[in-house]
């Protein structure tokens, strides 16, 4: 019975899709939004040699740079305009709301409504533009020096002038790339961003499990261990879906209200409170902060990697401490995960804000004296929950790095990757659905309206 109700839900969605209109016009202009995406990322930097860039970037092969260039959609190996990502957009983002949870006055900001949040994302702009410079100069001077010691050289002309144009162009790639995730968000379906983050990580899917099965082929890493990723990565996915949609539902009761036919009766309803509350947000802020001084640092070393000198020494040696799959950037990473996980919770959801609202209008939690114990409550219920959220991306974020280190992989489709790409199309295919079924009432409340004019 149950399978014949979701076909029959699913055969009304599919009939309603063809009349959404509005739906459509979404939907089409988000795709043409990533193809202009994915367009810009093979336009290069002016003054770019391709192939010896080409050539540099194979050398460096298993760094960080590989990270960042997943999440970039294969920008940062071409060397875009967009070869930054959105990445200095949400590390302006994450600084913009550390200073506003810490700052009376941003905090007095935000609460003005909307003037004050179109305040608090010029700010945001504001940071943004000042961290694409600094990443935009230091891969300027880095790409002059890159592959010099092997006496070749990714830059046509080096100088002051190759500089300017790098960072003017980096930064208006990525701003561009901020205002068409905003468009996305506003015109079409999904977060902007996310679904920018994610379409980055699924162009470059076939790339990544083509060079896993390319491996296999030359004998670099054995069947098995390619069958035991596949499975684990299929594994992954089936439990990201089971937590994302796992929920605590605490249970509110309202008083008893007056019926049609003159009984009382109570109403009850349910407060749905996620497990993993701040969704895929903190995987990519951790991992914004530590790719952002790592690509500098990264560009920075491979200037004078032949040198002795102190600065030259240290700074290789963090980077490589740094590099994926090793304890310092998984200790990093993890922490970082857990911090936004709580911070990030708390900004979306605020027991306070809900317990007013619950005693406002009449409602409570039984066995729950309304107003401050309610608060507490939810507070209480809420950081149990959020322990069991950061658990749950830290190990889906973490175990398959730490599994394939140990195991010799070399696999930079992770955990943060399936999780991100899991995530987005689950949020998106939600508000697909909920446009189906808000144009579904939609036509039916037009044919009441007809139905009680005709009876006039």
């Amino acid at each position: 019975m149950a399978s014949q109700a979701e076909q029959f839900a699913a055969n009304i969605s599919m009939a309603n899709f063809a009349k959404a209109t509005d739906l459509k016009k979404r939907l089409w202009f988000t795709l043409g939004a990533l193809i202009i995406f994915r367009l810009l990322s093979f336009v290069p930097l002016p003054g770019i040699d391709p192939t010896a860039l080409s050539a540099l970037f194979e050398q460096t092969q298993g760094g960080v740079l590989d990270f960042f260039n997943t999440f970039s959609g294969g920008s940062l190996e071409r060397m875009s305009l967009i070869a930054l990502g959105v990445m200095p957009y949400i590390t302006a983002s994450i600084v913009v709301q550390l200073a506003t949870s810490m700052s009376p006055t941003l905090a007095a900001l935000k609460k003005e409504g909307e003037s004050g949040r179109k305040k608090i994302n010029q700010y945001t702009r504001y940071g943004t533009v000042f961290l694409c410079a600094i990443q935009g100069y230091f891969i300027a001077v880095g790409l002059e020096g890159w592959g010099s010691g092997q006496g070749g050289s990714a830059v046509v002309d080096p100088g002051m002038m190759f500089r300017i144009t790098t960072v003017v162009s980096l930064v208006g790639g990525t701003m561009f790339l901020m205002w068409l995730g905003e468009q996305i968000t506003s015109r079409g379906i999904g977060n902007g961003v996310s679904l920018i983050i994610m379409a980055g990580i699924v162009a470059q899917m076939p790339v990544l499990i083509a060079q896993m099965f390319e491996s296999g082929r030359t004998g670099a890493q054995s069947p098995l261990a390619i069958m035991g990723v596949l499975a684990l990565v299929g594994v992954l996915i089936l439990f990201i879906c089971f937590v994302e949609r796992a929920q605590r539902r605490v249970l509110i009761q309202y008083p008893k209200r007056q019926t049609a036919r003159g009984g009382m009766q109570a109403e009850r309803s349910h407060l749905p409170l996620k497990i993993n509350t701040a969704n895929v947000i903190p995987p990519i802020f951790a991992s914004s902060l530590l790719l952002m001084p790592l690509t500098i640092a990264q560009f920075a070393g491979s200037q004078a990697q032949a040198g002795d000198s102190f600065w030259n020494n240290t700074l290789i040696t963090v980077t490589n401490a740094l590099q994926q799959g090793q304890p310092l950037y998984m200790f990093l990473y993890g922490a970082g995960i857990v911090f936004f996980t709580f911070f990030y919770t708390a900004v979306v959801f605020n027991p306070e804000e809900t317990a007013d609202n619950l005693k406002r209008h009449g409602g409570f939690i039984p066995g729950i004296r309304p107003g401050k114990r309610t608060e507490e409550y939810l507070d209480y219920v809420l950081t149990r929950i959020t322990v069991v959220g950061a658990a749950y991306l830290t190990l889906i974020c973490l175990l398959p790095e730490f599994i394939f280190a140990r195991a010799g992989i070399s696999l930079l489709l992770g955990g943060t990757s399936l999780l991100i790409v899991v995530n987005v199309t689950m949020d998106t295919v939600t508000q697909i659905q909920s446009h189906l079924i808000a144009h579904q009432y939609g036509d039916l409340i037009k044919k009441a309206k007809l139905k009680g004019g005709r009876a006039r």
